[in-house]
């Protein structure tokens, strides 16, 4: 009898042991960038790290994502630094309610699409007065960077424009159906919305310029955006390089993660990433040498610190 108790209670120890960790990981919209990458490191972490069930899971984007982050359930998030750093200073949408997040990694440039079609005759941010234009879902970090544009654009959000807040597959949709005229978006190249907008029989995209903006939203909210390029190449129809704002991508979790699990993470990133560029090209652009304290307004986990010093890159 008492051999019997031993092996029932050596058998439930495996059992709990064997008990699977639930992991979300928040993402954005079925349209954007952040969602097929969310769902190819969820392969990869269930595959690859004992007790871990990792599932991506469809949000409203980075602002969603780093309040879900703050319910403290175990959460790895996708977001823009701009969003993070709003939540780790308690200020614009989370105001009264400070998010205590730590970078894993630094993604890849999230360039902001100002998108319209020839038959608008939009061709020029302050040509955006009057029109009807989307400026991103509610709870997206897109849409904190849609009116930090505007802004700088001198233009009044809520005045000079009949604003909606779409998600980007609800805005390609509405761009087709006329009614809206443009749409803002913030996201990796390329973007499977706009990219059906632009493949689109009998429409010819246009992507209006919106880097002489970056000085002034910097100059106001810190040195956060830089001007980049969409390459002509990225969508039919283009004819000529976008001249645009961009903000760094930054993966994120909880402070109060363990650090062997955020090492975890981050290892099987780098040791799969093969296999998570497959999932999306702007894997691509994950590199060590990227990983740079001045690349986001977080401070790095001390998990993700763990692993780049075994890799021999300093952070600072």
């Amino acid at each position: 009898m008492k051999l019997f108790r031993i092996l029932s209670l050596v058998l439930l120890a495996l059992v709990g042991g064997a008990h699977a960790e639930n992991m979300s990981i928040a993402t954005g919209g079925t349209g954007g960038v952040y969602y097929p990458m969310g769902g190819g490191l969820a392969a990869v972490l269930s595959k690859t790290i004992p007790g871990m069930a990792a599932t991506a899971e469809v949000t409203g984007g980075s602002v969603d994502n780093l309040k879900l982050i703050g319910t403290g359930k175990p959460y790895i998030a996708f977001t823009m630094s701009d969003a993070a750093k709003d939540a780790q200073d308690g200020q614009g949408k989370f105001a009264n309610a400070k998010v205590d997040v730590r970078t894993l990694l630094v993604l890849y440039p999230n360039r902001m699409h100002v998108v319209t079609v020839d038959s608008t005759g939009i061709k020029s941010m302050k040509d955006l007065k009057g029109k009807r234009v989307s400026t991103g879902s509610p709870g997206s970090a897109t849409e904190v960077m849609a009116f930090r544009l505007m802004e700088a654009a001198g233009l009044d959000k809520d005045k000079d424009v009949k604003r909606e807040r779409l998600g980007v597959a609800e805005s390609v949709n509405a761009i087709k159906d006329r009614k809206i005229d443009a749409f803002f978006w913030v996201g990796g190249l390329p973007t499977a919305a706009v990219t059906d907008l632009a493949n689109t029989p009998g429409t010819k995209i246009v992507m209006i310029d919106n880097a002489d903006e970056v000085a002034a939203m910097n100059k106001k909210y810190g040195n956060l955006y830089f001007t980049d390029v969409i390459p002509k190449a990225t969508y039919t129809g283009m004819t000529a390089d976008n001249r645009n704002s961009s903000v760094s991508n930054i993966l994120v979790v909880s402070a109060k993660m363990s650090d062997n699990e955020a090492y975890a993470i981050v290892k099987a990133v780098f040791d799969n990433m093969p296999e998570l560029v497959r999932t999306h090209q702007e894997y691509s652009g994950v590199k060590l040498e990227n990983q740079k304290t001045a690349s986001t307004p977080l401070p790095f986990h001390p998990g993700a610190l763990k692993y780049f010093a075994e890799k021999g890159v300093k952070v600072d």
